[in-house]
């Protein structure tokens, strides 16, 4: 096992984000945190990359989904569910996107780019935003950095997590 390297990145206006080419068909639509769709999305999205979240409990997803602050939309492309957006409006201005994935059979169809550029559409739109950040992880698919940073999203922090021993 390696380690993981988690990288933070932020954008400091809604003028620098750079949109990737519109894929007609594809929206973001908002859902209520009770939604189950929004747990069987992100479980398709994160088995790949192996995402804890796609073994959490009950509880787990309830604390992780609710709150006044957290809002979350599940990418459509057309009228299948390609994958998942959420945010949490925190203090101080920032707008997190805290997870952003598409589902595997929807990789490599040009869905990456359009849809993030929806997402910091959204959250440059909540009130007294100054700056929209997210991380990405070296679990997540292998053009997440490149994708993010082609958006107009610049690193601020990495952390590196060891991988656990083997036995």
């Amino acid at each position: 096992m390696t380690d993981e390297v988690i990288t933070h990145l932020a954008m400091a206006g809604p003028d620098r984000l750079r949109p990737a080419a519109e894929v007609p068909g594809v929206v973001l639509e908002l859902v209520h945190s009770s939604s189950p769709e929004i747990r069987s999305t992100q479980v398709r999205v994160g088995a790949p990359h192996d995402w804890s979240s796609t073994a959490w409990t009950g509880e787990q997803w309830r604390e992780s989904l609710d709150g006044p602050h957290r809002h979350h939309w599940i990418v459509r492309y057309g009228t299948e569910a390609a994958g998942l957006v959420s945010m949490e409006e925190q203090p101080d201005g920032n707008v997190e996107i805290t997870t952003f994935g598409l589902a595997p059979e929807f990789v490599g169809r040009g869905l990456g780019g359009h849809a993030p550029t929806l997402a910091v559409r959204v959250a440059w739109g909540f009130p007294e935003v100054r700056r929209v950040w997210l991380h990405t992880s070296s679990k997540d698919h292998p053009n997440a950095m490149a994708n993010y940073r082609a958006r107009g999203f610049e690193p601020f922090h990495v952390e590196i997590t060891p991988a656990a021993p083997s036995s």
